[in-house]
């Protein structure tokens, strides 16, 4: 699991970004199957709704434990969108794409449902 950083390789503060950017926190515990899905989920997701306009942190609270009470973490996979604000926050492996938009406040690119003829 990797962390938040520049291309230069410098920690990112939230200073630092872009206020057009998502800043996306997905805490997880070690590589588990649920942890690996919500991120492969996310990624997807990103990928198709915000190419270019995000950054995801993962933080493994298996190894920094300490880190689930800044963002009141409860239960995990949670995701956590920091910026824009306000903050929100998603539990769960993020299998479900309109659950995850909805709750990320992003519209889907395209048409979500398809008519009959």
């Amino acid at each position: 699991m990797t962390e938040l950083t520049s291309p230069a390789g410098d920690p990112v503060s939230e200073a630092d970004l872009d206020p057009g950017q998502y800043h996306l926190r997905l805490y997880v515990a070690g590589q588990t199957q649920k942890s690996m899905a919500a991120l492969a989920n996310l990624k997807r997701v990103c990928e198709q709704h915000l190419a270019g306009r995000y950054e995801i942190e993962v933080i493994d609270l298996l190894k920094n434990p300490q880190l689930a009470a800044g963002d009141q973490i409860l239960a995990i996979p949670t995701l956590v969108r920091r910026l824009p604000a306000p903050l929100k926050r998603i539990i769960g492996d993020l299998s479900n794409t309109e659950k995850v938009l909805v709750g990320l406040d992003i519209r889907p690119r395209g048409p979500t449902t398809t008519t009959a003829p």
